[in-house]
């Protein structure tokens, strides 16, 4: 659904950030990301620290970002208090939420 809403989707998996397989300032500048779309799946605490740790990189810095999971309420209690969390269960109303939260992320991005 993102792609067909004129995004260009491009797919990294945290553990070969973790693990450091992949080159973080690498990845996002070769992609040059107007938004991300995090996925937090489990374990919640591990994966938040991962994103936080993420979130506090220069690769992360001014770009929008739409946090997903299964269970936004467990994700939503170890994140910030106002990082908004979208739950996904499979449902094409919960795609089409993540598509409109992308295109929200946009449009709010301060033009650098």
């Amino acid at each position: 659904m993102l792609t067909q809403a004129g995004f260009v989707v491009v797919s990294g998996y945290t553990f070969e950030l973790r693990d450091l397989k992949v080159d973080l300032d690498d990845f996002m500048r070769q992609h040059e990301a107007n938004v991300i779309v995090y996925d937090l799946a489990p374990p919640y605490e591990e994966n938040c620290r991962l994103f936080e740790h993420l979130r506090a990189t220069p690769a992360f810095e001014g770009r929008p970002i739409v946090i997903t999971s299964t269970n936004a309420e467990q994700v939503h209690k170890l994140l910030q208090p106002d990082q908004q969390v979208y739950e996904v269960i499979g449902k094409p109303n919960d795609l089409g939420l993540i598509v409109q939260s992308a295109k929200e992320a946009v449009r709010s991005r301060p033009t650098q």
